[in-house]
């Protein structure tokens, strides 16, 4: 059901507008508290970057938020640091966390991540859990699917300190979600995602040529030919069709036992509003808003380059943080 909870100004209305404005407004932020990187080991010998940033005094006075990015980012997207930066003003310890061989983590580990990993998010969880007993969550974009596949099929293996999730913008069917990149009026984000992700293979067939063969990206044009050619044969898995099906938190989204928010914009451009409220959710809460685009939410809000996404993900986890 959509609702009225984001309202903003009529002439920020508007799927793209909502997602490119966002862009501009974000695109200079930095993160500047001070920070300190942390290496995890996760499964199939992947090592994981994370940046955490902890407020001065005891550390258990305090919870601690998980960020996780999206699709071609990193712990410096622009997203990231708006929420955290948010986050640590309040009072949260901040730890940003870098998918598998994504950002500066990569000259840890060559390896390439996908949206079913979702045992490096709990390989990360339990390792802040080793360090600040109360933890929450907040995912955008793949991040969010990642997230919110961790909360519900690795419900078994979630720590207990973790006290609530958040996933904002987050492709709950994959399959659905590329096909709608796939729309004309969407050949921006396909462009930008397909030179981001070809050259995120070339860059790691020039320092692995033992791992990665030259020319599998060549001729690809669209994200379900990257993945059907190099995602899921990478990540293990018979093809596109078969890493989507695998991969979607939208079937895992009932199983979900902690305070879970699912936030969603019915404008966002590369999600079908139909693939985020099929899904029975449970206990899970689900709001969709009118507007908001993809990650983009701008808006009056305290959070830095007006991202009000922030402050709603924030107020729910500290409901129950």
């Amino acid at each position: 059901m959509i609702n009225g909870l984001f309202r903003p100004h009529p002439w920020l209305s508007g799927g793209h507008r909502q997602t490119l404005l966002a862009h501009l407004l974000r695109r200079r932020l930095r993160w500047s508290p001070p920070s300190e990187d942390v290496v995890v080991d996760s499964d199939g010998g992947a090592r994981l970057l994370l940046r955490a940033s902890w407020q001065p005094g005891p550390r258990e006075d305090r919870p601690a938020l998980v960020i996780v990015h999206g699709l071609g980012g990193s712990d410096t997207s622009s997203y990231v640091v708006s929420t955290g930066a948010r986050a640590f003003a309040r009072g949260w310890h901040v730890v940003r966390m870098n998918m598998r061989g994504s950002g500066d983590g990569e000259a840890l580990c060559p390896l390439l991540y996908n949206a079913g990993l979702d045992g490096d998010l709990l390989a990360t969880l339990e390792c802040v859990a080793a360090r600040v007993p109360r933890i929450a969550v907040a995912g955008f974009s793949l991040g969010a699917n990642l997230t919110l596949l961790a909360a519900g099929r690795g419900r078994d293996r979630l720590p207990e300190g973790v006290r609530a999730l958040v996933g904002i913008s987050a492709p709950l069917d994959l399959s659905a979600c590329a096909d709608a990149l796939e729309r004309w009026d969407n050949r921006l984000y396909q462009r930008y995602f397909m030179v981001m992700l070809t050259e995120a293979y070339r860059r790691r067939h020039r320092k692995r040529p033992d791992l990665f063969p030259a020319g599998l990206e060549a001729g690809l044009s669209t994200v379900r030919e990257y993945d059907d050619a190099i995602t899921a044969p990478f990540g293990g898995y018979e093809g596109a069709a078969d890493y989507y099906a695998r991969s979607s938190a939208g079937p895992w989204l009932e199983a979900i036992e902690r305070p879970t928010l699912v936030l969603a914009a019915a404008d966002d451009p590369m999600i079908p509003v139909a693939a985020v409220e099929k899904w029975p959710i449970g206990t899970v809460t689900r709001e969709v808003t009118r507007t908001g685009g993809h990650c983009g939410f701008v808006g009056r809000s305290p959070a830095p380059g007006w991202f009000w996404a922030a402050e709603r993900g924030l107020g729910f986890l500290e409901e129950h943080c």
